[in-house]
């Protein structure tokens, strides 16, 4: 029998890579998404066809996950910017939603439970971090993270298997893309404004993973015996793809050589800066990442000129966070909680 898997987010920036990765792996997939981003397709990508609760995650129970083997949690407000728009609604979300699905789900029966945390909970330091490091976050996205993690941690049974992937800073070619993203939003001003513009002084550590090695290595977790990934976390990425964001320029530069590196100001108030090591990834779950930074520009690259990507679309709120919450607020079909005004 196929396993059945329910994705929160599935339709969003890593959920739209994600779901036909699931299915072409012989998944029985359903989605959860409260939709906000779902009206974008930047790439013009036909998706795939599978059954989607629209449904708020501060809403589920467990009906929702009943006859699941698997939940794939990705959906939260996704950056620190998006965060900070009200920090309580970042909580309310990212903490108490994450921690109603896991509830929810070990109600229903869900066996395997994988959270998609993410390293930016390392916050801050002058080391290479491991999972067995602790947390400094810097921000309220940040500790919203840890928070959840240590709450579904209690909750792990024998037949409740959670496992928090604590991923990389994302990047790569998404039909629900986002411009907000380092890698990405280099790529996109040396496409449409001629220059790599680094909004900071550039110094800053980030490490990096690309969409498709998130989606590969939760299935990987799927795939994987109880006892290898039970009530464990990964860090999601690779230990030689640790970069400065003044080196993500220079990599980037090697497909756009007549744009010049620009560095906006010395100091855009970010103090996340951190390096990580990723072995347990590869020793442990037995996973390696497939795509390298300068593959991953090049099918970023490859995409901005066959879309084209213009000016215009770079600044679509519907491709970055922030501006597509603050676009609905305005429009007033979202609420101040960002709840649906009116049914979708």
């Amino acid at each position: 029998m196929k396993k059945r898997v329910l994705v929160t987010g599935s339709e969003g920036y890593i959920g739209s890579v994600m779901m036909p990765m699931l299915l072409s792996e012989g998944f029985d997939v359903v989605g959860l998404d409260v939709c906000f981003f779902a009206d974008g397709n930047l790439t013009g990508a036909k998706l795939p066809s599978y059954p989607i609760i629209r449904e708020d995650v501060r809403d589920v129970d467990p009906k929702d996950f009943e006859g699941f083997d698997a939940v794939i949690h990705l959906a939260g407000l996704s950056n620190d910017p998006l965060g900070s728009l009200d920090e309580s609604l970042t909580f309310a979300i990212n903490y108490k939603g994450s921690v109603r699905v896991a509830e929810a789900a070990r109600e229903a029966g869900v066996k395997k439970f994988i959270f998609a945390s993410s390293c930016s909970l390392y916050g801050f330091a002058d080391k290479v971090l491991t999972e067995e490091d602790g947390a400094n976050p810097q921000t309220a996205y940040g500790k919203s993270k840890v928070m959840a993690e240590e709450a579904i941690s209690l909750m792990a049974t024998d037949s409740f298997s959670p496992t928090f992937m604590r991923n990389a800073t994302a990047y790569g070619v998404s039909p629900r893309m986002r411009f907000d993203l380092v890698v990405n939003s280099l790529a996109g001003y040396a496409q449409t404004e001629g220059q790599i513009k680094i909004l900071g002084d550039g110094t800053p550590w980030r490490p990096l993973v690309h969409i498709r090695d998130i989606s590969a290595a939760c299935i990987a977790v799927l795939r994987q015996e109880k006892e290898i990934v039970h009530n464990q976390a990964f860090n999601v990425g690779d230990s030689h793809e640790n970069y400065q964001i003044k080196t993500i320029a220079g990599h980037i530069k090697k497909y756009y050589p007549d744009c010049e590196v620009s560095i906006a100001q010395k100091d855009a108030g970010d103090t996340r800066n951190y390096r990580v090591g990723f072995a347990k990834l590869k020793d442990r779950l037995h996973y390696e990442i497939m795509v390298r930074l300068d593959n991953g520009i090049a099918g970023i690259h490859d995409a901005y000129k066959r879309i084209p990507l213009t000016l215009p679309l770079f600044e679509d709120p519907i491709y970055t966070r922030l501006r597509q919450i603050q676009f609905l607020l305005r429009e007033k079909r979202i609420d101040s909680a960002l709840r649906w005004v009116a049914p979708r």
